[in-house]
């Protein structure tokens, strides 16, 4: 449809004299999609927060302006009069960051709340709509770059929630269908050689579906990560993401690079661009805040992931036993520790205690291979050294940081050297779910920025993508695989080498354990005997004695 033809049709209308604004709405829908091919109009879309505007101009499911349509003459499209729609139009101006008022001849356009410019493509002429042709040419290069513009559109946590699980979705089945398309056709792609890699090293059972999973959710987390910390509200891509990801978590950073970057599978990466996409019409870091407040919850980011998953996989939750563990008992666990360092183990500061203990550690002779033997000598480390090994979301670790940083106030100037060398050393976690060990990173990240904590050398996090119940695994070869083996052994001397002394959080909540490798399974079995070792518990259903994993 011509600018001609939509007044053409708008005069027909009118002319007759009963026309209402809700009359003209299907022909500026025609003319938007015709002026703009690569988006859809839809009139009367669901209701927003602010109410309910007449368009959502789309691009790719991703909503990118909005539009409100008064009767043919309206004299308001600034909504300056006291009486009629002013209220409507603050709140509208105030919520939808790229909008349009218009009577369907008179066009004004708002950014951000801002009033930027109008244009009229037409006038009421003695009862007549007179079109104004001069002002053609200008109207079609206004209303595509209302279409281009970058604003953060998408502001409702559960919306960002969705778009991301079904994304993640379409990424997790598009990488399985392609594992079992190599796999069939014998091909020894990058895809093939990291799920080998993830299952020698991490996951021994894990299956394409479960290696899909894990891949889908580096690649949601990593950009959600990225864009979280990205000053750059108005651009945004995967390989902008790469940079943007945390030093203080190296894994996720390279991995991220490495299956999004330039040698990316071209099976996803059409997909993973248009996940960037939907980032780049938010602003996580206020859409985090505003969830904070509307659930008056205090970790916005945990229940923001258990709602992604919620969305994601509802059964790989269950599997996974991913289950929030509420604030207060949290808050009374981690109390109680410090409470029991304090009066059983004679240490005053309790989970805030610096001193140092000695310890005889493995290290490699050569250094070079793992057969060629270990020599012990002598380490010095923190003596309270804590570790959560199911940290899901670093819930645990952070309330730890909480429960410390209350004894230094007033003494701030001195936080960020304290926590740096006595405080981050000490903290330890593992998780096996890749979406829970990226959040917990974030997590620890942003509460370390709240205190005012600024460190001086790129740390990482002591949080480790591992299994718990796995022992030590070697290098096997590959890139992809270095990194997990890096990670693994990072993990390792915290398992192997490092005295723990408070073992805190809660395990997996799920009656049955999905984590059941030959080490932990065998360490299990003197568990379901009777004591003295011999007979085995007379248990009706042993397997939920597994519960403990």
């Amino acid at each position: 449809m011509t600018i001609e033809s939509y007044l053409n049709n708008l005069n027909q209308r009118y002319k007759l004299g009963n026309a209402t604004e809700h009359t003209f709405r299907g022909d500026l829908q025609q003319l938007l999609e015709t002026l703009l091919p690569e988006v859809r109009a839809t009139n009367e879309p669901k209701r927003q927060k602010c109410g309910a505007p007449d368009y959502i101009l789309t691009k790719k499911d991703i909503p990118i302006g909005f539009i409100e349509a008064k009767d043919i003459g309206n004299k308001d499209l600034e909504g300056k009069k006291k009486t009629g729609n002013k209220e409507q139009f603050d709140r509208y101006k105030a919520s939808l960051s790229n909008l349009i008022f218009t009577d369907y001849i008179d066009f004004h356009i708002y950014q951000d709340g801002e009033f930027v410019t109008k244009i009229a493509i037409a006038e009421v002429v003695d009862h007549q709509i007179k079109p104004l042709p001069d002002n053609f040419a200008s109207f079609t290069n206004l209303i595509k770059d209302f279409a281009i513009h970058i604003g953060q559109t998408i502001k409702s946590s559960k919306r960002l929630a969705e778009m991301m699980a079904g994304k993640a979705r379409l990424l997790s089945d598009v990488i399985e269908k392609s594992l079992l398309s190599d796999e069939v056709n014998q091909e020894n792609t990058t895809l093939q050689e990291q799920m080998m890699a993830f299952k020698d090293i991490l996951i021994h059972d894990i299956t394409p579906k479960g290696f899909a999973d894990v891949y889908a959710q580096t690649i949601a987390y990593g950009l959600f990560a990225a864009r979280l910390h990205d000053p750059t509200l108005n651009t945004f891509s995967r390989q902008e993401a790469a940079e943007l990801i945390p030093k203080s978590n190296p894994f996720l950073r390279k991995l991220f690079g490495y299956i999004a970057g330039a040698d990316i599978d071209d099976r996803i990466k059409w997909i993973v661009d248009n996940l960037a996409e939907i980032f780049l019409a938010c602003n996580v870091e206020d859409i985090l805040k505003n969830y904070g407040k509307s659930t008056k919850m205090e970790d916005p980011i945990i229940h923001f992931y258990e709602t992604f998953l919620a969305e994601y996989d509802p059964k790989l939750r269950k599997a996974r036993g991913v289950w929030y563990t509420p604030a207060p008992v949290v808050n009374f666990i981690v109390r109680a520790v410090d409470d029991i360092l304090k009066s059983d183990f004679e240490l005053p500061q309790g989970l805030a205690d610096t001193s140092i203990t000695t310890v005889k550690v493995k290290t490699d002779i050569a250094n070079k291979t793992f057969k060629s033997g270990y020599k012990e000598v002598d380490r010095e480390v923190h003596k309270v050294q804590i570790l959560d090994p199911a940290t899901g979301t670093g819930t645990f670790l952070a309330e730890v940081i909480k429960h410390v940083h209350k004894k230094f106030k007033g003494q701030e100037g001195i936080w960020s050297s304290y926590a740096e060398k006595d405080l981050l050393p000490r903290l330890n976690g593992f998780e096996l779910l890749m979406a829970s060990y990226a959040m917990a990173h974030l997590q620890i990240d942003l509460l370390l920025r709240e205190t005012g904590f600024k460190a001086k050398t790129n740390q990482r996090t002591k949080i480790y993508l591992t299994n718990s119940l796995e022992e030590y695994h070697p290098d096997t070869g590959t890139l992809f695989a270095n990194w997990l083996s890096s990670e693994a052994n990072e993990a390792n001397h915290i398992k192997r080498d490092t005295p723990v002394m408070c073992i805190i959080g809660n395990p997996p909540y799920s009656g049955e354990s999905a984590n059941k490798g030959d080490w932990i399974m065998n360490l299990m079995e003197d568990y379901k005997k009777e004591p003295g070792g011999k007979q085995k518990l007379k248990e009706q259903n042993s397997k939920f004695i597994n519960d403990v994993m």
